[in-house]
C-alpha cells in the first residue's frame, strides 16, 4: 500500500482526492471508531464524527488557517474528532470522567477557530435539515437570493408577476424557515452552547 506524506494528505484533502481520502479512512477510521465505541458510541456516531473532521480540516485548510506544527495529520485528525466526541457526549449529559480515552491526540492542540468552526458546522447542519423541509419553490427561490441575483431577476427566472411579489415571496420562504429553526430542540441546545 502507498504510504502519503503529511503534505501529500492535506492536498488532497484540498482537492477532494478520491484516493487520499480514501487512504484517509483506511488508515485513520478505525481508531476514531473504536475511540468512540468505547466511550458510549455507536458506529453511526463514528462515522459522523469521523467524516466532519474530515470537513472541519478541509475547510481550515481552504481558509489557510491549518496548523499543527508538533503535530502530524493524523495527530491533528485524533485530536480533532476527540474535541468532537467531546462535544457531543457534552451534549448527551454524559461526565468526561467516564471517557475511556484510546486516542493519540495531542492535548496543546486546542483551537479556539476550532470551537468556532465545530460550531458554525452545527448551525449550518441545523439551517440544512429545514431549509430541506422547504417547498422546492421556496428552496429555489432561496437559493437565488443566497447567490444575489436581483429580485428583479428572480422574478424572471420564478415566473413571477412582479418583483414586489417577488421580494413577499422570499419573506415569507425566509420567514418559514427561520421559524421551524427556533423550534427545533437543536437551536435551543446550540443556544446554550453559544452563551
Amino acid at each position: 500500500m502507498i504510504v502519503y506524506s503529511d503534505e501529500q494528505i492535506l492536498k488532497g484533502v484540498l482537492r477532494h482526492d478520491s484516493l487520499i481520502l480514501q487512504y484517509i479512512y483506511k488508515q485513520y477510521y478505525y481508531k476514531i471508531s473504536y475511540f468512540v465505541r468505547k466511550n458510549q458510541g455507536s458506529e453511526d456516531d463514528a462515522s459522523d464524527i469521523f467524516q466532519e473532521a474530515i470537513i472541519i480540516i478541509y475547510r481550515k485548510l481552504k481558509e489557510n488557517d491549518l496548523i499543527f506544527e508538533k503535530s502530524s495529520f493524523a495527530g491533528y485528525l485524533f485530536s480533532v474528532c476527540r474535541f468532537l466526541w467531546l462535544k457531543q457526549l457534552e451534549k448527551r449529559r454524559i461526565e468526561r470522567e467516564r471517557l475511556n480515552d484510546t486516542l493519540p491526540f495531542q492535548e496543546n492542540l486546542y483551537d479556539e477557530n476550532l470551537v468556532e468552526l465545530v460550531n458554525k458546522n452545527e448551525r449550518y447542519g441545523l439551517y440544512q435539515k429545514h431549509f430541506a423541509t422547504l417547498s422546492t419553490d421556496c428552496q429555489k427561490l432561496m437559493q437565488l437570493f443566497f447567490e444575489k441575483v436581483s429580485l428583479k431577476e428572480i422574478a424572471k427566472i420564478m415566473g413571477y408577476k412582479s418583483e414586489k411579489y417577488a421580494k413577499t415571496r422570499k419573506f415569507k420562504c425566509k420567514e418559514i424557515l427561520v421559524k421551524r429553526i427556533k423550534q427545533d430542540t437543536e437551536f435551543k441546545k446550540i443556544l446554550e452552547d453559544d452563551t
